[in-house]
């Protein structure tokens, strides 16, 4: 595959950026999104130029490290797929495609691709931790925890935090995650303790790190990854409402 890639190129968070072209060429249709990016840094390297930055790590779509809008669309066009994930045989030949970093507020851009997505650790920071003994893996075993609920936990832990869902929002709503991070903990019996005291410190510090409020148009739900319910967003704003009528 020949690919033309127009790439967004930020020297650091001060300076003003631009998109950049790029030819990719002789791109075999089963390379990954991040490796048909270290084929064009190759070249790049080679020429004596500055490669593209971009965040990566685990490359199997767990650790939400990788994050960009492909196209227009936070991970690019395949649903339920990571940036790390995404193959170029989902692309077409002579295709261009334009890579820009996340653009929300929260998350100022470092270099090029690379965003700073630490207000994210502050909110789950926020949350603190949790005050039951678990005690050994014998001793969590005896808790008795529902299926529903434990499905439902899991459903929530799913979240990886990689952002697409503040990306894709027009006002950069983190509500999503957050109901994620705060709902994983509220189900189970181990969270329930500091129920009340978690959604509230959580909701404000992702108000205070400049997040927006929810649009109610679903766009996060539809470029997340790892499709995390908006169910969840509502079942925080139950808790939220609940634990301040109960701090009156």
């Amino acid at each position: 595959m020949n690919l033309t890639l127009r790439v967004w190129r930020q020297k650091n968070s001060t300076s003003q950026g631009t998109f950049i072209e790029y030819e990719a060429d002789d791109i075999s249709p089963d390379t990954s999104f991040l490796e048909m990016l270290d084929i064009v840094n190759e070249g790049l390297i080679k020429r004596g130029e500055d490669p593209v930055a971009f965040d990566h790590d685990c490359r199997e779509g767990i650790c939400g490290t990788c994050g960009m809008v492909i196209n227009g669309i936070a991970h690019g066009p395949l649903g339920a797929t990571t940036t790390c994930q995404l193959h170029m045989r989902h692309f077409k030949d002579g295709q261009l495609i334009t890579i820009e970093p996340w653009r929300a507020r929260p998350f100022p851009v470092i270099k090029d691709l690379v965003v700073d997505r630490s207000a994210f650790d502050r909110v789950i920071q926020a949350g603190g931790y949790i005050s039951a003994r678990t005690g050994g893996t014998p001793d969590g075993n005896t808790i008795q925890i529902s299926k529903p609920d434990a499905d439902l936990a899991m459903d929530a832990a799913a979240c990886i935090g990689c952002g697409a869902c503040v990306a894709a929002c027009k006002n950069a709503s983190a509500m999503l995650f957050v109901a994620a991070k705060v709902s994983h903990l509220n189900i189970l019996p181990q969270g329930k303790p500091e129920k009340d005291r978690r959604v509230v410190n959580m909701v404000r510090a992702m108000d205070e790190e400049g997040f927006g409020n929810c649009t109610v148009m679903g766009s996060c739900e539809a470029v997340c990854p790892k499709e995390i319910s908006l169910d969840f967003i509502s079942r925080m704003n139950r808790d939220y409402l609940g634990a301040l009528w109960r701090s009156r």
